[in-house]
């Protein structure tokens, strides 16, 4: 396959960026799209330029790393991680536009990488349970009921990789946010945190700067785990509870 690649390059955070124009043959469709980038970027190191930086780790759909806007979609033609999506997606001769995130909350910082220290603060804020030293305790001594269960189970599968924030046009994290409030809230181990959790998180993404959530549904659409947007309405149950607790 031969290529025409439109990709976004910025020297840092502080430089303006621009889209930039590259052209790759002999690409497989059986290449992933970071093995694709891998090859434009081997290209550039023999021409003597400097090579398109980009994030990834595990390539294997965990991690959440590879963030990238590809045609307009996050990670994407494909409800897939980028690591995941292949070149058998696109056709020879395509234009194909490569972006980084875009939500004030993540600035650049070089060409696609993206500051995304602002999910991990919101972690910080609550995204935990109290555990007590000494040994692991007996793995069916706390009965889950299985709805329990399987809602936590769906709600951890979220890899925190910022899909729905780069996809909703606000730049809202509700969707990131709820599923790590939902995961441990619907779980007796998360009982003792339960209030200051959501309240503590839901405040902590208040002040990284994302968008106010208005269900456009556009998060759950590009989430590439399938977190579900009723998620969403869940979490906010959970605020007015903690509110009202709070309160009396």
């Amino acid at each position: 396959m031969k290529l025409r690649l439109r990709v976004w390059r910025q020297k840092n955070a502080d430089a303006p960026g621009t889209m930039v124009t590259y052209e790759v043959d002999g690409i497989s469709r059986d290449m992933s799209f970071l093995e694709m980038l891998d090859t434009l970027n081997e290209e550039l190191i023999l021409r003597g330029e400097e090579p398109v930086a980009f994030d990834h780790d595990c390539r294997e759909g965990i991690c959440g790393a590879c963030s990238l806007v590809i045609d307009g979609d996050a990670h994407g033609p494909e409800r897939t991680t980028a690591c995941q999506l292949h070149m058998r997606s696109f056709e020879d001769g395509d234009t194909i536009d490569v972006e980084p995130w875009r939500a004030a909350a993540f600035p650049v910082v070089k060409d696609l990488v993206v500051d995304r220290s602002a999910f991990d603060r919101i972690i910080q804020a609550g995204g935990y349970v109290s555990v007590p030293t000494g040994s692991a305790p007996e793995a069916h001594a706390t009965p889950v009921p299985k709805a329990d269960a399987d809602s936590a189970f769906e709600h951890a599968e979220c890899i925190g990789c910022g899909a729905c924030v780069a996809a909703c046009p606000n730049g809202s994290a509700m969707l990131f946010t709820s599923a790590k409030v939902n995961h441990l809230n619907v779980l007796p181990q998360g009982a003792p945190e339960r209030e200051t959790r959501v309240l503590g998180m839901v405040a902590a993404m208040d002040e990284e700067g994302f968008g106010g959530c208005t269900l456009t549904g556009e998060c759950a659409t590009a989430c590439p785990k399938g977190i579900p947007l009723p998620s969403i309405t869940a979490m906010n149950r959970e605020w007015l509870r903690a509110v009202r607790k709070v309160k009396r």
